[in-house]
């Protein structure tokens, strides 16, 4: 697992959280229509599941504090947090 991979599963968990709320359960609840939010669930499932395996991978590899650990999951669970983390704690060290 690399730097570059965190930074790409919590772009893509933060655009499926998006997806998700911001457009396939709308379509489940207000329109009957449930096939994209099965599939973009799944993924986003698997994608979060991802996203805080390499957090606690992360926070041991980077002697992240329990505070910054914290954040870190925090934004998983809010709408762009993802977007926020990976400029905040994921930019490589120059």
């Amino acid at each position: 697992m690399t730097l570059k991979n965190f930074r790409l599963i919590s772009i893509l968990e933060g655009i499926s959280y998006l997806l998700l709320f911001g457009v396939t359960m709308p379509l489940k609840y207000l329109m009957d229509f449930h096939g994209p939010n099965k599939i973009v669930g799944m993924l986003h499932g698997i994608l979060f599941i991802a996203y805080v395996i390499m957090a606690f991978v992360f926070y041991k590899r980077l002697n992240w504090s329990l505070k910054t650990l914290f954040i870190v999951l925090l934004c998983s669970i809010i709408p762009f947090g993802t977007f926020w983390m990976e400029r905040k704690y994921l930019q490589p060290i120059n």
